[in-house]
């Protein structure tokens, strides 16, 4: 997590508070990890790293939507800023359709 935190710092993501959040807690079982923050304007955000071998397609993008929407549902409050960190290919459809619901997508390299 300490590198995670470093990364969005070097972003200018700085968070009150900072915690992760199970997959399992939203009944999930995609291999991801979630945070969720509360920047200092004190609004939601939720930041989803994704780190796999294979290319990560379209299908796999609307499964990221729906924990989106759990995540709000288990936080009981909006989520305003939206980012995804891949470690892997990206489908460039997939790639469209995560800009066209504004989320924030970097592609890091470990």
């Amino acid at each position: 997590m300490k590198n995670i935190v470093e990364f969005l710092a070097q972003k200018n993501l700085i968070f009150k508070s900072f915690k992760e959040v199970l997959p399992k807690t939203l009944g999930s079982r995609k291999k991801v990890q979630l945070f969720v923050g509360v920047d200092l304007e004190t609004y939601y955000v939720l930041v989803m790293r994704v780190e796999k071998k294979s290319r990560v397609l379209k299908k796999e993008v609307e499964e990221f939507f729906l924990l989106h929407e759990k995540m709000q549902i288990h936080i009981d409050s909006k989520i305003k800023k939206k980012y995804i960190m891949i470690n892997a290919p990206l489908c460039s459809k997939a790639k469209i359709l995560l800009k066209e619901h504004q989320w924030r997508v970097w592609h890091v390299a470990n």
